[in-house]
């Protein structure tokens, strides 16, 4: 007879011992952010949009797709009424958006372009507000006091501000040239110094706030009582936990921005052209929405679409970075 054969042994000794792998706080916040089917198409859109806005991209997207931006194709435009032939404003396959009435632009090329100048000033004056918003902000929230006092009602001041007001008035003032810059690139630097410099009190009231919280944890006890200076706990040990709320709340400031840069060139205090804006296309559409409703559409959807797209980001971000906040 043949000896009984110990099954568990068997087992125990063939069977790989099983790894058990911890996850960082990343980890754990990226596989939130995947369950969010919402969140993902939001940021595939952003991703896609940043790709073509950037500046040898974006002249390929146009020399492949479209016409030179500033190219007039006034002979397919009616002689009377000045608006493209054919339905939904000329689209074709040689025109992917159809064209614009009166000067017969390409507006797929002058889409592209306006994405570019959009996301520029939406995103580097949104850095310009972050880090100002971040530096005071931070500084408010750990020593509190006096510095709090004196941040906070500076706060009050900058929340209070005609902005809108301010920039109509600035661009009405602006010279031809200032510190190098002309035209457009000095244009494009007021508005980027405009919206991103008045806008830091919105952020700043956050890192406020998640600073005061902070600052009474254990581990920046620890790095005190260890004789640590102030500049090493506020930016060697505070600062790396706010990244997180900077993240999130940057991607729902940088769309604000762009429908800002948006409204200003509507009311054109903005990009001059012929540089393609959405704002302005969609102010040079008010004269045709009637006998070409098309044109107004094109350039409100890509606005719509771009800031849609930022916020469903911002949201899924926000909720993947800090569940509780739910």
């Amino acid at each position: 007879m043949t000896a009984p054969i110990d099954v568990s042994e068997a087992i125990s000794d063939t069977a790989e011992p099983k790894v058990i792998e911890g996850r960082s706080l990343w980890s754990i916040a990226w596989l939130r952010l995947k369950r969010d089917k919402a969140a993902m198409a939001g940021g595939i859109i952003v991703a896609l949009l940043v790709i073509i806005a950037l500046p040898g991209v974006n002249d390929l997207v146009i020399k492949t797709f479209g016409h030179p931006v500033n190219d007039f194709h006034e002979d397919i435009l009616d002689p009377v009424f000045g608006t493209p032939h054919g339905a939904f404003g000329g689209i074709s396959s040689n025109f992917l958006f159809g064209i614009e009435p009166k000067f017969g632009r390409d507006l797929f090329s002058r889409i592209v372009g306006g994405l570019q100048v959009s996301l520029l000033i939406g995103f580097v004056a949104t850095l310009v507000s972050v880090a100002i918003g971040t530096f005071l902000g931070i500084l408010a929230g750990y020593f509190g006091g006096w510095v709090d006092s004196v941040i906070a009602r500076l706060m009050d001041v900058f929340l209070a501000f005609p902005l809108l007001l301010f920039a109509i008035a600035l661009a009405g003032v602006l010279p031809d040239s200032m510190l190098g810059l002309s035209g457009n690139g000095l244009r494009m630097a007021v508005l980027i110094f405009i919206i991103g410099f008045f806008n830091w009190p919105y952020i700043g009231r956050i890192i406020r706030g998640q600073t005061i919280a902070i600052r009474e944890r254990e581990f920046v006890d620890a790095a005190r009582s260890l004789g640590a200076s102030n500049s090493y706990v506020l930016f060697r040990e505070i600062l790396p936990n706010l990244i997180a709320p900077i993240i999130v709340y940057s991607s729902l400031l940088i769309p604000t921005n762009i429908l800002f840069e948006s409204a200003l060139s509507f009311l054109g205090v903005g990009i001059n052209p012929p540089k393609p804006s959405w704002g302005a296309m969609l102010s040079d559409a008010t004269d045709y929405y009637a006998t070409a409703p098309y044109f107004v559409v094109v350039p409100g959807l890509a606005i719509f679409i771009t800031v849609m797209a930022f916020n469903l980001f911002g949201d899924g971000l926000r909720d993947a970075l800090d569940p509780r906040s739910k």
